[in-house]
C-alpha cells in the first residue's frame, strides 16, 4: 500500500539546551557513518552550543542536512542528536519496528527524500516537504519477514568488519614493533621538527570554473581514523564559492577542526579541499607519506595538537600550531618497509571490502524488490 510520510513516521521535535552533563551522550552528524546503522563514536570535549533534539535509545536519526551524505543510525542510548537531523519513530500500525530503521536507511527512502533537499551549499530537507511524500510498503507481515533476512545480512556484514578492523589492529602493532614508542622513543631515533620532515602547502584558488569537474572534498567526507574518503561530489555539484585548497596525489589532506575527529586522509586524485583542512607535504628526503599519514594519526600527535583546540569555543588548530610538532624521525627505508607493509594490508582489506559490498549489493536489492 502507499502512505505519506507522516502516516509512517512520528518526527520527534522535543528539544533542550545543552549542559555539560549532557556532553557524554551528544550526537552530531559527524559520528554518523554512511551506510551503517550503527553508532561507534560519540560525545563532545565541551557541552554543545545551541539546542539540540532529545533522542532515546532506539530513535532513528536521519541527517537532513546534507542528506545526500546518506547517514541514519539507531540511536544506541537516551541523550541528544544535532539539529541538522531528525528524530523518528516508526508508527507501528503502518510499519514493523524492526523495519523501520531499514526502511529510512534504504535507497528507496534517502533518494527520494534527497531530491527535496533546499539550498546548495549545505542543502537541507524540510519536513513540511518530507512529511507529504509517498511511499509503497508491503504488508507488515511481509515487512517482519523481510526484516529477520535483511538483520541476517547485516550481522554478516558486520563480522566482516570486525576483519578490517582486527586487520587494521595489526598495522598498529607492527607499526609499535618497527619504531617503538614514539611518545616516549624507546629507541632513541632522532627527534626532529615538522618543517624537516613536512611543511603545509596551502594554495589557495577561486578557479572554480577550471576545477568545476573535480572532487570538493569537504570535512564531513573524510571517515574518522580510516581516512576513507566518502560522499564527496564535485566543484560544480557543490556550488563552492569561497577559495579552496589545491590538493593532489602528492598530499595529506588533515582537518584542522575539530582535531579530536582525527581526520586524515590520503588522496589518489587531483581536487579541492575545504579551506578547514591543510594539504600537507611530507618531505620524501626524510619522511614517507604513509608513515606521516599514520603518525597524524597516531595518539602521539593528537597529544600533541587537542590541548590547542581546548582553546576556543571552536576547536581548531592552526597552521602554526601544526608547524610546532616534532617527533622521532625513524631511517626513511625502514618508514618504506611500513608503508609497504600498510600496502599489502590495505590489499587485504580490499578483498575483504569486495566481499562487503557483494554482500551489500544482495542487501540493497532484497529492499528494492520489495519496495521499488
Amino acid at each position: 500500500m502507499r502512505y505519506k510520510f507522516e502516516d509512517i513516521a512520528i518526527n520527534s521535535t522535543a528539544k533542550k539546551k545543552p549542559t555539560e552533563a549532557d556532553k557524554d551522550t551528544y550526537l552530531g552528524l559527524e559520528h554518523l557513518d554512511s551506510g551503517t546503522l550503527t553508532v561507534t563514536r560519540f560525545g563532545s570535549e565541551v557541552a554543545p552550543i545551541g539546542e539540540k533534539l532529545i533522542m532515546k535509545k532506539g530513535d532513528v536519526l536521519f541527517g537532513k542536512r546534507r542528506a545526500y551524505q546518506k547517514k541514519v543510525a539507531i540511536a544506541p542510548f537516551d541523550g541528544i542528536f544535532s539539529a541538522h537531523g531528525m528524530v523518528l519513530r516508526p508508527k507501528e500500525n503502518v510499519i514493523d519496528s524492526g523495519f523501520f530503521p531499514l526502511f529510512i536507511s534504504s535507497d528507496y527512502f534517502l533518494d527520494a527524500a534527497i531530491k527535496i533537499s533546499v539550498g546548495s551549499l549545505s542543502p537541507t530537507i524540510n519536513w513540511g516537504a518530507l512529511k507529504v511524500l509517498e511511499f509503497d510498503l508491503p504488508s507488515l507481515d511481509e515487512q517482519k519477514r523481510l526484516s529477520e533476512v535483511l538483520w541476517a545480512a547485516i550481522e554478516t556484514r558486520n563480522a566482516y568488519k570486525e576483519l578490517l578492523t582486527l586487520t587494521e589492529q595489526l598495522v598498529k602493532s607492527q607499526f609499535v614493533e618497527m619504531f617503538g614508542d614514539l611518545a616516549v622513543n624507546d629507541m632513541g631515533w632522532d627527534v626532529k621538527p615538522f618543517t624537516k620532515f613536512a611543511k603545509i602547502d596551502a594554495t589557495m584558488t577561486t578557479e572554480y570554473e577550471k576545477y568545476a569537474d573535480h572532487p570538493h572534498i569537504g570535512i564531513d567526507s573524510i571517515e574518522s581514523v580510516s581516512g576513507e574518503l566518502k560522499g564527496y561530489r564535485s566543484v560544480k555539484q557543490d556550488g563552492v564559492k569561497s577559495g579552496k585548497y589545491i590538493f593532489t596525489p602528492a598530499h595529506i589532506i588533515y582537518s584542522k577542526i575539530r582535531p579530536n575527529l582525527n581526520k586524515v586522509a590520503l588522496p589518489t586524485f587531483e581536487g579541492l579541499c575545504s579551506a578547514d583542512a591543510y594539504p600537507i607535504l611530507n618531505n620524501s628526503d626524510s619522511c614517507d607519506k604513509v608513515f606521516l599519514a599514520y603518525v597524524l594519526r597516531s595518539e602521539l600527535f593528537l597529544s600533541y595538537v587537542l590541548p590547542f583546540s581546548y582553546r576556543t569555543n571552536f576547536p581548531k588548530v592552526n597552521r602554526e600550531q601544526i608547524s610546532g610538532f616534532s617527533m622521532p624521525l625513524p631511517p626513511l627505508p625502514l618508514q618504506t618497509r611500513f608503508a609497504d607493509f600498510v600496502r599489502q594490508a590495505d590489499k587485504s582489506k580490499f578483498e575483504l571490502q569486495r566481499t562487503l559490498d557483494e554482500l551489500e549489493a544482495t542487501y540493497k536489492a532484497l529492499l528494492r524488490d520489495k519496495l521499488g
